[in-house]
C-alpha cells in the first residue's frame, strides 16, 4: 500500500481539498445542471495556541485550495458558517476552528444554531495534549476525577456528530463518518472534532488513496409505498386541506414541487419562519406566515383544516402556537420529513423522504382531486384582509393616499415595509432574534425564492450581523449560492451591541450587506412580553434598568453610526421614510457594508399570530400577573395533547 507521511494536520486539510459535491439546480440559485463545487469551500479561523501551530500551518501552505477567513469572535465566525451553509441549502460545509479554552467554547452557541436548524457545519477545536505531561496548560479547566473530559465536551450535546482524535490514524474513519452525518438529510447537523495538540502535530504514513477525490452527491431518500397510499388516502378526503412549507423545502429544492402541487390540488399554502421564501408572495396558493410570528389569515385556516400537510418542519411552538393552532380535533397531519423524528411529532402520520420526490410521487397517487374551490377561495379572502392589515401598518400615512403627513417615530413594520418596497428578486433578507421575526415574517412580501433567512430555530441574537457576512461571502461572486442582488440585514439595538465585529469582517473580505438598525432603546419584544404577562418594565428596555447611581438617571445613547463608521462602513442615520429611501439609494451603490440607523417605536408591533404558553406564576401579589396566568390556562384548553 502506498503511503505518504503527513502530520494530522496537514492530512485533514489536505482531505479536505478533494471532496466535492453538486450544487443540485434544484436547491440552488444561478447554478446550471451538473455544477460542482468544494464540499468545503472554505474555513473561518481564529487561531490561538490550540490550532496556529498545526492546523494554521496547514491552511497557510493550502492556500486557495482552502481558503481561509480571519473572525473577530469565534462565536461570529461560526454564525457566518452557519449562514454560509444555509445560503446554499446545505449542499456544502464551510468550516470554522478555534484554540483550545474559550475560542472553543465561544463556538458551541453557533454549534446549537446549526443543530437546531439542522444544518451542516464542521467545527475543529483545539484541545489539551493527549500525552498530559504539560497540565494543566493555558486555558485547560481541570474536571476532578475525570482527566479525559475537557471544555469541548461541551459540545456533545450540540452536535450530531463528535469526536477527539487520539491517534493519527484516527481521522481516516472520522473524517468520512462526520461528512456521512452532516450531508445525510436524516442525520443533518453540526460536526465537532477536537484535535489535541500534540496529535496534530504527530507525523503518520497515511494511505496515499485516502487523499485521492471524492463527489459526494446529496441523496434524495423515497417514502415507502405504505407511507405514501396511506397520506393519499388522508389527502383525498380532505374538505379544507392546508400545506406548511418548512425549511425542508429549500434544503430539498423543492420550491417548483410544492408550487405545482398546491395549484394542482387547490390547497392553500402557509410558511414557517424556516420556509418562508418557498413561495413568491403573490403566488396566489400562498397565504401568509403561520403561528406566534405568523398572521390571521393563516392561523384562522389551520384552526379549521382537516388534513395538514407538514412539509420539512420540526412543528416547533412558534409554528404551532404551542400546539393551539390546530382546534379541529379531527386534524390529521401529515409529517413529510427526511427525519422520522420529525415527521411523527404528535401522532403525525409519517411520511419519510424527500420533498421534492415525495410530493411528485404523492401528486400521482392524489390524481385528480382537489380541495373545494371554496376553501381556496375563504383562504384567498383572508389573504386580502392580511395584506390590507400590512397596508395599515407598514405604510406611513402619506403612502397610503390619504394625503395626511406622516409624524412621529419610525416603527418596525414602516422600515421592513420601505425596504421591502425597493428590494428585486434577487435580494435577500437576513433577521434573526428580537422584534424582528415577527415584523419580517409578515412584513416582507418575497419577490424571490429561497431570499429570506430568519434565524428562529435557536433564536440567536447576534446572528443577524455575522450571519450577513456569511450570507453576503455565499451569494457574492464565487460563492455557491451566487445571484445578483443585496443581502438586507435587520437588526435590533440590542442585538447590534450583542455582536457587531462582523461589520469589520465583512469591510476586511469585501463582503458587502446593507444593516439596517432600528434603535428602540433595549430589548423592547422581550419588555412587550414582561409586560403582556402581567409585569412591569424591568432590566430590559434601557430606560428601566439600573443605571449609574452618580448620574441624572439619563442614559447614555450609543452613536451607532459612529460605531459603524470606525469599522469602516458606510454609515448615516435616518429618521422618515423618504431619508431611508434615500440612504437606501446610497446604500445601493456604496462600495462596502453600508449601515442606516434609525430610532423606531418600542411599542409598535405587527399583530396577528397566535397564542404562546410561557412560564406565569401560578401565585403572584400583583393581580395583573394571577390575571396572566388565568389567560394562559384558558389558551391551553385547544393545546393538542395526545390526539
Amino acid at each position: 500500500m502506498e503511503t505518504t507521511r503527513l502530520t494530522t494536520a496537514h492530512a485533514i486539510v489536505r482531505w479536505m481539498t478533494v471532496q466535492t459535491t453538486t450544487l443540485d439546480p434544484g436547491a440552488t440559485a444561478g447554478v446550471s445542471v451538473g455544477d460542482r463545487a468544494r464540499l468545503f469551500p472554505g474555513v473561518f479561523g481564529i487561531f490561538g495556541h490550540g490550532n496556529v501551530t498545526c492546523l494554521g500551518h496547514a491552511l497557510q501552505e493550502a492556500g486557495d485550495e482552502m481558503p481561509t477567513w480571519r473572525g473577530q469572535n469565534e462565536q461570529g465566525m461560526a454564525l457566518a458558517a452557519v449562514a454560509y451553509n444555509k445560503a446554499v441549502k446545505a449542499r456544502q460545509i464551510m468550516v470554522a476552528t478555534s484554540s483550545v479554552g474559550p475560542g472553543a467554547t465561544n463556538m458551541v452557541t453557533a454549534a446549537a444554531v446549526a443543530s437546531s436548524n439542522r444544518l451542516p457545519l464542521l467545527l475543529f477545536g483545539g484541545d489539551t495534549f493527549v500525552s498530559r505531561i504539560p497540565d494543566p496548560v493555558l486555558q485547560q479547566v481541570e474536571r476532578f476525577g475525570e482527566p479525559t473530559t475537557t471544555v469541548n465536551d461541551a459540545f456533545k450535546p450540540v452536535v450530531k456528530f463528535w469526536d477527539r482524535i487520539t491517534h493519527p490514524a484516527q481521522i481516516v474513519q472520522s473524517l468520512p463518518a462526520a461528512v456521512t452525518t452532516m450531508l445525510d438529510p436524516a442525520t443533518r447537523g453540526p460536526a465537532f472534532i477536537g484535535l489535541p495538540q500534540d496529535v496534530q502535530a504527530m507525523a503518520y504514513d497515511y494511505p496515499v488513496r485516502f487523499f485521492e477525490p471524492v463527489h459526494h452527491e446529496i441523496v434524495r431518500p423515497r417514502a415507502d409505498t405504505t407511507e405514501l397510499v396511506a397520506a393519499a388516502d388522508v389527502i383525498k378526503k380532505a374538505r379544507k386541506p392546508l400545506i406548511i412549507a418548512g425549511g425542508g423545502v429549500h434544503y430539498s429544492g423543492a420550491e417548483e414541487a410544492l408550487s405545482q402541487f398546491a395549484d394542482r390540488h387547490g390547497v392553500p399554502v402557509v410558511e414557517t419562519v424556516a420556509g418562508k421564501s418557498s413561495m413568491l408572495g403573490d403566488d396566489r396558493m400562498y397565504i401568509g406566515p403561520i403561528g406566534v410570528t405568523g398572521c390571521e389569515a393563516a392561523n384562522s385556516l389551520a384552526a379549521e383544516a382537516d388534513v395538514v400537510i407538514a412539509i420539512g418542519c420540526r412543528l416547533q411552538d412558534f409554528t404551532t402556537g404551542s400546539w393551539t393552532v390546530f382546534k379541529n380535533e379531527e386534524t390529521t397531519i401529515v409529517g413529510m420529513n427526511t427525519t422520522r423524528f420529525d415527521a411523527v411529532k404528535h401522532r403525525s402520520l409519517p411520511l419519510v423522504g424527500d420533498a421534492r420526490e415525495t410530493l411528485g410521487e404523492l401528486t400521482d397517487l392524489v390524481g385528480r382531486w382537489s380541495a373545494p374551490t371554496s376553501w381556496l377561495e375563504q383562504a384567498d379572502e383572508g389573504k386580502r384582509g392580511f395584506r390590507a392589515y400590512l397596508d395599515s401598518v407598514g405604510l406611513t400615512a402619506g403612502q397610503r393616499g390619504d394625503g395626511e403627513q406622516t409624524d412621529g417615530v419610525l416603527t418596525y413594520a414602516q422600515v421592513v415595509r420601505a425596504v421591502n418596497d425597493q428590494a428585486g428578486e434577487g435580494d435577500v433578507c437576513l433577521a434573526a432574534a428580537g422584534g424582528f421575526p415577527g415584523e419580517v415574517n409578515n412584513g416582507w412580501w418575497s419577490k424571490g425564492i429561497a431570499t429570506f433567512d430568519c434565524e428562529y430555530g435557536y433564536s440567536c441574537m447576534g446572528y443577524e450581523t455575522s450571519g450577513g457576512w456569511g450570507a453576503a461571502m455565499a451569494y457574492g461572486s464565487g460563492g455557491g449560492a451566487e445571484r445578483d442582488g443585496d443581502v438586507f440585514v435587520f437588526v435590533g439595538d440590542g442585538s447590534y451591541l450583542m455582536m457587531n465585529s462582523d461589520l469589520y469582517s465583512s469591510v476586511l473580505t469585501g463582503h458587502k450587506m446593507i444593516v439596517l438598525v432600528c434603535d428602540n432603546g433595549g430589548f423592547a419584544v422581550i419588555n412587550r412580553l414582561q409586560v403582556n404577562q402581567g409585569g412591569v418594565p424591568f432590566n430590559n428596555l434601557l430606560a428601566d434598568c439600573r443605571l449609574a447611581p452618580s448620574g441624572d438617571g439619563t442614559v447614555v445613547e450609543v452613536d451607532f453610526v459612529a460605531h459603524a463608521s470606525s469599522m469602516g462602513c458606510g454609515a448615516e442615520s435616518a429618521s422618515s421614510i423618504a431619508e431611508l429611501a434615500e440612504a437606501l439609494g446610497r446604500a445601493r451603490s456604496a462600495d462596502r457594508t453600508y449601515v442606516i440607523v434609525m430610532k423606531v417605536d418600542a411599542d409598535s408591533w405587527t399583530e396577528g399570530g397566535s397564542f404562546w404558553e410561557v412560564g406565569v406564576p401560578e401565585v403572584s401579589n400583583r393581580q395583573t400577573v394571577s390575571d396572566a396566568r388565568a389567560d394562559i390556562e384558558k389558551g391551553k384548553v385547544d393545546q393538542r395533547v395526545g390526539w
